[in-house]
């Protein structure tokens, strides 16, 4: 099962639970404003990332400039307690399933995320589609 990780006011990540409805693709979705990310949580998508804090940070969030963070001089303990605390710091949305992140929204990304199986289907139906066209 795809979690994705939302908040409200976040334009992309309507933009993907758009997309995972009008393709049919279930999922499960967290809004991390409302209900904060535990440890474990933020481990998995911490392992998940394949850069790191760069994949999922926001340096350009009001708190870390406010307040001049510098994500990189934290221990682990300290940033998953950071961003338990500031949960806006974190991009979003963030989609994870068992074996890979997906953060931000745009369709190819998206489409490579989805799994295997679907996305067989839904590329045959799509070839299918211009068959008929000719």
């Amino acid at each position: 099962m795809i979690t994705i990780y939302t908040s409200p006011s976040c334009s992309s990540c309507r933009k993907v639970k758009k997309y995972f409805d009008e393709n049919k693709i279930p999922y499960k979705e967290k809004n991390i404003l409302s209900i904060p990310l535990n440890e474990n949580e933020l481990k998995e998508i911490l392992a998940l990332s394949e850069n790191g804090t760069e994949d999922i940070i926001s340096t350009r969030s009001k708190v870390i400039k406010e307040n001049n963070i510098n994500i990189d001089d934290m221990s682990i303990n300290e940033l998953i307690k950071f961003i338990k605390e500031n949960p806006s710091c974190l991009k979003r949305p963030i989609l994870i399933d068992d074996q890979k992140l997906q953060v931000g929204y745009s369709e190819d990304e998206i489409s490579a995320f989805m799994p295997r199986a679907r996305r067989f289907l839904k590329e045959n139906i799509c070839k299918d589609c211009e068959d008929m066209k000719k």
